[in-house]
């Protein structure tokens, strides 16, 4: 299947997926900064940064404003509660196989019956 980018999500995860990307939101939840503040810790050019921001700006988690001559850069973390949202929605999935990891362990260390294996009359 072939991933498109029509939709908000997908365009987060996208744009979430470079390092780079993500050390620039994270520089950004500290304020506003220009292009040149943003390269100065990559070894980069500033016509890269911009085009990382550009895909950042694709995904709604960049705005651009005008200063002058510059274009301060500002975090909009709204399309982050989606993505957080969508993660979330695997916390039991997560829970539950914790969960089933805790019974082994505790199996294969003590030698008892795992909990799950009691609650099914040992179905497993």
């Amino acid at each position: 299947m072939v991933a498109t980018l029509d939709d908000a999500l997908s365009r987060t995860f996208a744009a979430l997926a470079d390092p780079t990307r993500r050390a620039i939101l994270a520089r950004l939840a500290d304020g506003s900064a220009n292009v040149g503040d943003l390269a100065e810790p990559f070894d980069m050019s500033f016509a890269a940064v911009s085009k990382h921001l550009r895909v950042l700006e694709g995904a709604g988690l960049v705005t651009r404003g005008r200063d002058a001559q510059y274009r301060p850069a500002t975090l909009d973390a709204r399309p982050l509660e989606a993505a957080s949202a969508w993660i979330s929605d695997y916390s039991r999935f997560w829970g539950d196989s914790f969960d089933a990891l805790d019974d082994f362990l505790a199996h294969a260390v003590s030698g008892r019956r795992p909990a799950a294996a009691e609650r099914d009359g040992g179905a497993r």
